[in-house]
């Protein structure tokens, strides 16, 4: 199996990486990236290829060559809405994800068995998982009540607006995902701490005051990484699809949210669930 990553150099992306390494029923790990990734650097996998490029909303033939075979991505670009302006925020948030999912959409597709793309009929769909945010909406503003327009945050407008454009690509050769973590930990997963970006001491504060207590009383706000990078894996290879297509059909308010276009958004709430970390 030939899965794809953005964003292996970030917090999410850390976690995932260390997951597909560890998974061995991955044969190929094809990163794209703008820099060097010194965990795959540190792996010495032969099964990891870091694709060095630069413009995330072009794709040309050469690249994508190199994802041929490829079954799933796990998006896991992004950057804080605080760091950049409003602009590059929606360029990075939205147009790189959606550009990306347009372009893998054309890769053929492989058998479930097979690295090569195959001819035949019964071929495995292309799995694209976004990874978004708690508190993200797909609801637009002019039908939300005053006070929630005024304090919806930038982020949460522009991340529903990128889970319903890649809804609308939903097809049945292409399936896409979003997944929205909410208070995303490392605490517990030494294996990334050497690879996850330096944050600012307000931020450090904040974790250690907000970390406890959701870690032992609020914990379906609690997204520690190393289960979070294993269910994103998982979600890619396929291994959720009918779990979760049952959970969005139940549409009850448990954590699942099927969009129109025919996609899935799973909450924090809902994967923790699934994947047995409840209590």
């Amino acid at each position: 199996m030939h899965l794809i990553l953005t964003g292996a150099t970030g917090l999410v992306g850390s976690a995932v990486l260390d997951a597909m390494i560890k998974t061995k029923d991955i044969t190929k790990i094809s990163i794209i990236s703008r820099r060097p990734v010194k965990m795959a650097e540190d792996a010495k996998d032969p099964r990891i290829n870091v694709i060095l490029h630069k413009d995330f909303e072009k794709y040309d033939s050469e690249l994508l060559n190199q994802l041929q075979g490829a079954t799933g991505c796990v998006w896991a670009l992004g950057i804080s809405q605080n760091a950049v302006g409003k602009e590059e925020y929606v360029k990075i948030t939205k147009d790189f994800p959606l550009a990306a999912a347009a372009a893998f959409e054309t890769l053929p597709l492989s058998s479930p068995s097979s690295s090569s793309p195959s001819p035949d009929q019964n071929k495995e769909p292309f799995r694209f998982i976004y990874v978004s945010g708690e508190g993200t909406t797909t609801t637009p503003l002019s039908s939300k009540p005053l006070l929630s327009r005024l304090t919806t945050p930038w982020f949460a407008i522009i991340k529903g607006q990128a889970e319903l454009a890649l809804s609308q690509l939903s097809s049945p050769t292409f399936v896409p995902f979003s997944m929205r973590p909410a208070f995303i930990d490392a605490a517990a997963h030494p294996a990334i701490h050497p690879y996850i970006p330096k944050v600012s001491g307000l931020y450090t504060l904040s974790n250690c005051v907000l970390g406890p207590p959701i870690r032992a009383g609020y914990k379906k706000m609690w997204s520690p990484t190393e289960h979070l990078g294993k269910f994103l894996v998982e979600m890619a290879m396929g291994k959720w699809d009918e779990t979760i297509r049952k959970e969005a059909e139940a549409s009850n308010g448990n954590g699942f949210e099927k969009l129109e276009g025919g996609s899935v958004v799973v909450g924090n709430e809902g994967w923790r669930r699934i994947a047995s970390l409840e209590g």
